[in-house]
């Protein structure tokens, strides 16, 4: 069976006479053949994020998930026609819950990395920023170079930052957000952070903390929309609906709402 969200047409009632002709029960509608995924025939583009990465994705003061990553996902399903629903779930549980369809695609902030591409399929890059050290204004630590093995560095559960710190340090202690971790270090329980830049910046910002940006940025981070592996159709369409939200202008609304500048140029 052909997917029905291929050119992006939202669901009607004909797509779901098609499901039922095809022989699926509601019981096993949220996966079609070789596992793929098929919220989007149910009029819904389901799309996972820790709503713990402000500002990103965070539950606002009303208890709704909000921020950069819960607005794409939501542009992107206009343009497929269908309604956006963003999934709540914690950073390290994301990559299997879309490999077990629990959703459609990681709207998450995820780096595209060789090892993650053997989990998952992402889409074309949809922001870029940057791995940045943080500390406490009465550091000794100037940049990532003054890192070594006596230093505490903490960085949030399953990132690419877990990884990449190793090459500079054993002692690292993990929390299941980028927030916290800045919350820990700004409080004194740690050397110092690592995370994104811009996550950084905010989160600095909004809450008030003591810490400062140490050194240049540590590499340049492309941020992929995720894909069960081998669902190339929606892969496509999601890559068109980001062109697409590009080139009307809703991707740029979104991104200077919250950080007052285009986040998809380097």
């Amino acid at each position: 069976m052909n997917r029905l969200w291929k050119r992006a047409l939202p669901i009607t009632l004909g797509a779901t006479l098609l499901l039922t002709a095809c022989g699926e029960s509601d019981e096993d509608a949220s996966s079609g053949e070789d596992g793929e995924s098929l919220f989007i025939d149910a009029g819904k583009f389901v799309y996972a994020l820790s709503g713990e990465y402000r500002p990103f994705s965070y539950v606002d003061e009303n208890n709704e998930l909000t921020g950069f990553d819960v607005d794409i996902g939501k542009a992107i399903a206009e343009e497929l026609g269908v309604e956006g629903e963003p999934y709540q779930i914690s950073f390290s549980g994301i990559i299997p819950g879309l490999q077990d369809d629990r959703y459609d695609a990681i709207i998450g902030s995820m780096g595209i990395t060789e090892e993650r591409k053997e989990s998952v399929d992402f889409s074309d890059p949809y922001y870029i920023s940057g791995a940045q050290l943080y500390v406490r204004p009465d550091s000794d630590l100037t940049s990532i170079e003054d890192v070594d093995e006596d230093t505490n560095v903490a960085v949030a559960l399953a990132t690419t930052y877990e990884d990449m710190i190793q090459d500079y340090t054993t002692d690292v202690s993990t929390y299941d957000s980028d927030v916290i971790a800045l919350q820990a270090l700004a409080e004194g329980r740690h050397d110092a952070v690592v995370t994104d830049r811009l996550v950084g910046l905010i989160n600095i910002e909004e809450q008030d903390l003591n810490l400062e940006m140490a050194g240049e940025l540590i590499d340049t981070d492309y941020m992929g929309i995720a894909v069960k592996k081998g669902n190339e159709d929606l892969l496509e369409a999601i890559n068109e609906a980001l062109q697409a939200i590009k080139d009307n202008g809703s991707y740029l609304e979104i991104s200077e709402h919250y950080f007052n500048e285009d986040i998809s140029q380097e």
